[in-house]
């Protein structure tokens, strides 16, 4: 899969993690691992990049002694699925083109037997 493609559908992944309610890495992680694998190395950079984007907030509260960082999407971030959400039409649109395309080469090639 192309890397910046890849790199926008797990930002937009992480956002949806967090639209409902704050939550942390760990527990992101847990809430992603069904659907997408993704480890701690690549998680932070993209929580990172959202904060810097202004597509999430962070605070720290203390849990069992430790600061723990909590992610809550912001405004900015609700919008930016909003986006992901209306051109996920136009992606499946091409996909089915392309599936509709290999399907075809797949009939003739199976029907040249």
């Amino acid at each position: 899969m192309d890397i910046q493609l890849k790199r926008g559908l797990l930002d937009v992944c992480v956002l949806s993690a967090i639209k409902d309610e704050d939550s942390y890495g760990y527990q992101i992680i847990k809430d992603m691992k069904p659907y997408v694998d993704i480890s701690e190395s690549t998680l932070y950079p993209i929580l990172r990049r959202l904060e810097t984007a202004e597509y999430l907030t962070v605070r720290s509260v203390e849990h069992n002694g430790r600061l723990r960082k909590y992610y809550r999407i912001t405004e900015a971030g609700r919008a930016r699925l909003c986006v992901f959400e209306q051109g996920w039409v136009e992606m499946e649109a091409i996909y089915r083109f392309i599936m509709r395309k290999n399907n075809e080469m797949e009939e003739r090639n199976g029907s040249d037997e």
